[in-house]
């Protein structure tokens, strides 16, 4: 500290002494009395202090307790100033046991006095206790008390005031302390350096860096020689206001003026270049310190590794790091978790890894938010063995896996369908005593879902209720989501209206999956509502929204509606993608519009739309489909010149194309050409030409394909089995099926529903239904029977007229927890309505009804003509009628004409009707049994000449004997020709 003047009078001009009145010589003989009784008493007060009787008695005297006022505690502290520690105990005394509140002159008086005999810490103490009894009070006065007790008693040392700055800036009142400082420098009193130091990074926390620089000056100014933590913090303010060049100079003239030089200083010109994205400068003043004596130390380094990694120099910070560690420097967790997370979202995850290993080596272990962050990348990136080894790690390293390692772990292995793993994760959680939260199991409840395995996510989401968590939007989501992809629609409606009855609102992905589920369950009428629905939510429809709602629209073949759609998503301000444009494409191609399709295609080119493999590829399958296979070939070569690569599915949609329509020779050179691009055919492309060959009956080139594709290394799967299986079986070889089957069992293939199912239809064509029951039972036991098995079985019954057992099997498929569909009712009810038996055919029906199953064309069109064979005209046309208000077009002939007494009076027109609907009629019928596996071609004529001979009996005709000549022999194309003949003719469709 430096004193210019350690006596003298008080000179501030701000502190305003009251003007003392001269006493009148009525007043003089009261005040001499008071003056002497207060002598006396406080020569009394002394007496005890001084004395040996006890203060606890003396001083808490009624005498002395109702006359003590603070000018008596004033005068007692300043006779008792040879004895600093006797006026403190006096003072605590007062305050403690009699309650007494001192005036600030004796808190004053108290603190010079301790000051002057080196007690300091106690100083401190009264200082603080005034400062915190006086409050948010203006600092200006306890300075100026302090200043008139330093002057009236003549004390020497000023740190009394240091110590007042010093206590102000330690209860955060920095602004406070600047104004004793300058009071100070108004009555020539310079704070100590450490006190000026004190200040001046008390305004540097609290970011007044403009401030800190005024102070600097104007101290200096005064002759003050700042020490090198006061230039410090000169520097610090400077570089906070990114005036590097200033700071700078400030160095300079510190090394100039032979000012002690310390490291820490050029710490903080490197840490704010480092904060300024100034790295390389850093690291010149780095490489400038050995030139000046100084040495880098562990700040240095790691101020530039965080430097580094904020301009994403990670190799750099990572050879600074290499290098601190050969001196011997460990570098702060700050540092090294900025680094490693800076490796890892560059993507050098084994660098990172590796970085973790090498620190760990000599005992730095990094934060557990790296640790989290390294194990989520390297489950992305599929290293499951090192997430392992991270994870245990963790552990032997005393860090202990928290709820978020957790977390990331069951998510990221239940994202990567390993939910066993998963479930793991949550027991090894709960052995830990961590409670595992709602989002643990949602991360469950969603891997199951999307895996299908919903009896699963329903148990967990039982067992996350059970331990009081409640479910929230995203685990219904999840559940929703995984009903809809299983075709369960009214399962996730049952969990939407229970989420809802919750007062959980629903989300867009809520929405979108509902949505999702009824177009795939082709019910685009509940799915537009839905869709518009969502805004009474306040849910706004989004690209996968829209992309959702104009598959399904373009599924069911309502193109226009579909476009119109994507008007309304991008006037929303929407972008289409290719997931928009692909099922447009195929939906146009799908209603044989694929010219129109390929100018939409043209269209968005012109607009600079991007597309890719996907949307050519559904334009490619449109022109396969039709037969314009050349056309195909020139969009391929389109594809090409706009930038898109053909790739493999392009190449499998040319070749299944090619197959259908006998283009062997071009079949080669698509091959040839595939092989061209470096690109070899996948199972997808081996099975299509092996079952494309089977069905053909070509058993030898399916078998050459067979050979070739094992050959270059492409190992068959179960579909490839499959279809050569299914194959052989169709050609009536079914030993050799078998022994295919047997070899897919060694080659750890597992045969599916599908495989079993190519057996069944074939045992039960065949009329061998006691080996197609055994069968069955073997795939009920190995979970692979399911509703397609069971109406292979009823089909197979029906057949062979043992309508009682077909009923058996519909009521086993209860039994065993498999849901009979349409087709499972439908076939019984055909075979009733064939027999005649109304009845039982309604009750059927009924049934059906109150399964829940919504009827499709074919099952109203069974039942309709029961109703007319049985001659119940009322109860066709009602069902007629009923069908068509739920949107399915009816098929029959009897539907176009629609009372009797029209049949009666137009028998003209009747026998056109017919002649035009029996071939509709018998055309369904091939194309419906056929897929049945039927005896298509006598059943198709047998259906048609059974509706036909309902309608000769309504309007008397006699010719059905003129259409036996085709029964159970031809063709479905012959008694389209028969048809054609007999009307043109006249003569054996004539009515009498």
């Amino acid at each position: 500290m430096k004193l210019f003047r350690p006596h003298r009078p008080f000179t501030n001009p701000n502190y305003q002494t009251k003007p003392i009145s001269t006493p009148t010589s009525t007043t003089t003989t009261a005040l001499s009395d008071h003056l002497d009784n207060d002598e006396k008493f406080v020569s009394h007060l002394l007496n005890i202090v001084r004395g040996k009787q006890s203060w606890r008695i003396a001083l808490t005297s009624p005498f002395v307790s109702s006359n003590l006022r603070p000018r008596h505690v004033e005068q007692v502290l300043a006779q008792t100033l040879d004895d600093s520690r006797l006026a403190l105990r006096f003072f605590n005394f007062l305050g403690l046991h009699n309650n007494f509140t001192h005036s600030t002159a004796s808190f004053c008086i108290l603190i010079h006095a301790l000051v002057r005999s080196n007690l300091v810490w106690p100083a401190s103490s009264v200082l603080q206790t005034l400062i915190l009894r006086n409050g948010p009070n203006n600092p200006a006065l306890v300075f100026e008390s302090l200043m008139r007790s330093y002057e009236r008693f003549g004390f020497i040392s000023t740190y009394g005031f240091d110590l007042l700055v010093q206590n102000y800036v330690h209860y955060k009142r920095v602004l406070d302390s600047v104004v004793v400082v300058r009071l100070m420098c108004e009555c020539r009193i310079l704070p100590e350096v450490r006190t000026f130091s004190a200040v001046l990074n008390g305004l540097i926390r609290i970011k007044q860096f403009g401030m800190v620089l005024g102070l600097f000056d104007e101290i200096v100014g005064m002759g003050l020689r700042p020490d090198v933590y006061s230039r410090t913090a000169v520097v610090q303010s400077l570089c906070q206001l990114k005036d590097f060049d200033g700071a700078k100079e400030m160095i300079r003239s510190m090394e100039l003026n032979g000012c002690e030089l310390s490291i820490v200083t050029y710490n903080v010109l490197i840490h704010g270049l480092c904060k300024s994205w100034r790295a390389w400068e850093a690291v010149e003043v780095k490489n400038s310190l050995s030139q000046k004596g100084l040495k880098a130390d562990v700040v240095t380094f790691c101020s530039l590794v965080l430097g580094f990694c904020a301009i994403k120099e990670f190799e750099v910070a990572k050879r600074l790091t290499d290098e601190m560690v050969e001196l011997g420097f460990l570098p702060t967790k700050e540092a090294l978790s900025c680094l490693v997370d800076g490796l890892r979202r560059k993507g050098c995850v084994a660098d990172a890894l590796d970085l973790v290993n090498k620190v760990g080596k000599v005992g730095l272990v990094p934060s557990p938010f790296v640790y989290n962050a390294l194990i989520n990348s390297l489950c992305k990136d599929g290293k499951l063995e090192e997430v392992e080894v991270l994870y245990n790690n963790m552990g032997e390293k005393g860090l202990f896996p928290s709820d978020v390692t957790y977390s990331i772990l069951i998510n990221s292995f239940c994202k990567r369908g390993q939910l066993d793993v998963g479930l793991c994760f949550l027991g090894k959680m709960t052995q830990a005593g961590i409670k595992p939260t709602v989002y643990h199991y949602n991360s469950l409840i969603s891997g199951h879902c999307k895996l299908g395995k919903m009896h699963a996510a329903k148990d967990l989401l039982t067992g996350m209720i059970d331990k009081g968590l409640s479910p929230t939007v995203v685990t219904y989501s999840a559940l929703i989501s995984g009903y809809c992809k299983e075709g369960e629609v009214h399962k996730a409606f049952r969990l939407y209206h229970e989420m809802t009855g919750k007062g959980i609102s629903p989300n867009i992905y809520t929405f979108t999956a509902l949505i999702y589920g009824l177009c795939h369950a082709n019910k685009m009428a509940e799915a537009s509502k839905l869709f518009y629905e969502m805004q009474q939510w306040n849910v706004i429809p989004n690209e996968i929204t829209y992309n959702v709602m104009i598959e399904g629209h373009c599924r069911e073949g309502n193109t226009v509606r579909a476009f119109e759609l994507l008007d309304e998503m991008v006037k929303k301000g929407l972008v289409p993608d290719t997931y928009t444009y692909r099922p447009l494409i195929s939906g146009l191609c799908s209603i044989g519009r694929v010219s129109e399709a390929k100018e939409f295609v043209d269209d968005l080119h012109m607009e600079n739309r991007k597309l890719n493999e996907m949307c050519f590829s559904a334009l490619l399958h449109g022109y396969c489909k039709e037969g314009r296979l050349k056309d195909a070939v020139g969009a391929c070569s389109e594809m090409v010149e706009r930038g898109v690569d053909v790739d493999i599915v392009c190449y499998a949609v040319l070749i299944n194309g090619f197959l259908r329509h006998h283009g062997t020779k071009k079949l080669l050179g698509l091959l040839k050409e595939m092989h061209d691009q470096g690109l070899r055919p996948d199972n997808v492309i081996y099975t299509s030409m092996i079952d494309a060959y089977g069905k053909a009956g070509n058993l030898c080139k399916a078998f050459g394909v067979w050979d070739i594709m094992v050959s270059e290394g492409c190992i068959p799967n179960v579909a490839t089995y499959t279809a050569l299986i299914h194959g052989l079986c169709k050609a009536g070889s079914v030993d050799k099926a078998e022994l295919l089957c047997k070899e897919m069992l060694v080659s750890s293939s597992i045969p599916n529903q599908i495989t079993y199912g190519c057996f069944l239809d074939q045992l039960t064509t065949e009329g061998h239904m006691e080996k197609a029951v055994q069968l069955h039972n073997a795939m009920l036991i190995g979970s692979l029977a399911n509703t397609v098995t069971y109406n292979i079985l009823i089909r197979g019954f029906c057949k062979l007229g043992r309508i009682e057992d077909a009923v058996k099997i519909l009521l086993e498929m209860g039994d065993n927890d498999i849901l009979p569909d349409c087709i499972s009712y439908s076939t019984i009810i055909y075979e009733y309505c064939r027999r005649g038996n109304l009845l039982e055919a309604m009750k059927l029906w009924d049934c059906m009804l109150s399964k829940g199953l919504n009827p499709d064309t074919v099952a109203y069109d069974f039942l309709i003509y029961g109703c007319c064979v049985a001659g119940e005209l009322a109860k066709a046309f009602e069902l007629r009628d009923e069908m068509m208000r739920r949107g399915l077009k009816p098929r029959w002939c009897l539907l176009i004409v629609k009372d009797k007494t029209r049949l009666a009076s137009s028998p003209k027109s009747w026998i056109d009707v017919i002649c035009v609907d029996i071939k509709i009629q018998a055309l369904w019928c091939y194309y419906h049994t056929n897929n049945c596996g039927r005896n298509t071609h006598g059943f198709a004529v047998e259906h048609m000449l059974n509706t036909n001979i309902f309608l000769a009996f309504e309007a008397t005709p006699c010719w059905i004997t003129d259409m036996n000549l085709c029964c159970y022999e031809s063709m479905p194309g012959n008694v389209f020709n028969e048809l054609d003949q007999q009307k043109d003719e006249g003569s054996s469709m004539r009515l009498p």
